[in-house]
């Protein structure tokens, strides 16, 4: 491992989205890694840009998913790091830098650091208007065992694994060979719920380029696979990234088994936390993903709200142009 590598992998603000292997996977963008050094020439901040090419822009986008990695209070380091930032720009005629770190909305002071070294702060982006969701739900397991974690969760949801397990299932991590089964529950899933889905070999390469950090849960009923998940854990966080279940056998509540066996697993590899990952408007009781803070918010945890996503621009010109392109084509503005 890399002294770079290194020094993400065990910062509070490091992300899987920041690792070397997590540019493996996303391996249709360029990649270029920056990083400062104290006055004793130890790493105090980096970030991994990921740079998609816009040929009929003549130039490129930058982005460090839960980028920068550094103490947003240090507002020297986030100067230096977005000097380098402008620095890479030139070299590859970027119109813009999106980033969108782990610091929560109400830290004032590294809202203001990242605004005083030149972002702007898209402090209204909610919802699916920014690349990462702004809310997850997370629960701290640091230094707690697994009856102190079990006894907080609502009653219903220790009731409903323990029906789980009564009913002989069986939640256990499985290797590359179950990923097509994974593939098909998410199949099952996508048209159930009404949203998008990402390739087969889009999985299976995140499952290969993270190794041993990633883990495919499957929770089994006999030999039929009823849920899935995939697992990364990575910087003291076990994050339940991907989830896919069966729209049959729903009354044997697979998915609190396999909640609750990917957070046995969180303990035992000794994250300090376990995230549940989004929760799209979580404060709507309206709305159609309110389902999925509800069942997330059984498990004890708590709502975490980040700041949201910041944007280094570097030629206004272009990055219109680069909007109205995506508005003709009715995506998202950056």
């Amino acid at each position: 491992m890399n002294d770079i590598e290194a020094f993400i992998s065990e910062h509070p603000n490091g992300s899987f989205t920041q690792s070397e292997a997590w540019e493996r996977v996303k391996c249709h963008f360029t990649h270029e890694t920056l990083s400062i050094h104290d006055k004793n020439g130890t790493i105090n901040g980096a970030a991994r840009i990921h740079i998609r090419r816009v040929p009929l822009l003549g130039g490129t986008v930058f982005y460090a998913p839960r980028g920068y990695v550094c103490d947003f209070h240090d507002a020297a380091a986030v100067r230096r790091l977005t000097e380098k930032a402008v620095h890479l720009a030139r070299a590859y005629r970027a119109c813009m830098l999106k980033i969108d770190p782990m610091i929560e909305s109400d830290d004032s002071q590294a809202i203001q650091n990242l605004i005083d070294a030149g972002f702007t702060y898209a402090a209204e982006k909610n919802g699916y208007d920014t690349v990462q969701c702004r809310n997850n739900y997370v629960l701290d397991i640091k230094g707690k065992t697994e009856d102190a974690i079990f006894s907080a969760f609502h009653r219903k949801y220790r009731y409903n694994i323990r029906l789980a397990l009564r009913h002989g299932l069986r939640c256990v991590p499985c290797g590359p060979d179950m990923l097509d089964a994974f593939y098909d529950l998410s199949k099952e899933t996508a048209r159930r719920d009404g949203f998008s889905l990402r390739s087969r070999q889009y999985f299976k390469r995140m499952y290969r380029e993270l190794g041993d950090a990633c883990r495919l849960f499957v929770c089994f009923h006999g030999d039929r696979p009823l849920s899935a998940a995939l697992l990364v854990t990575y910087a003291k966080k076990s994050c339940y990234v991907y989830g896919a279940s069966s729209s049959s056998h729903r009354e044997l509540m697979p998915n609190y088994l396999m909640q609750w066996e990917m957070i046995r697993y969180a303990i035992a590899m000794k994250s300090d936390l376990y995230d549940f990952q989004g929760i799209p408007y979580y404060w709507d009781i309206t709305h159609p993903n309110y389902g999925v803070y509800r069942f997330k918010k059984g498990f004890g945890g708590r709502v975490v709200d980040y700041a949201g996503e910041f944007d280094l621009v570097f030629s206004p010109a272009k990055r219109a142009v680069l909007n109205k392109g995506l508005a003709l084509l009715g995506h998202k503005p950056l």
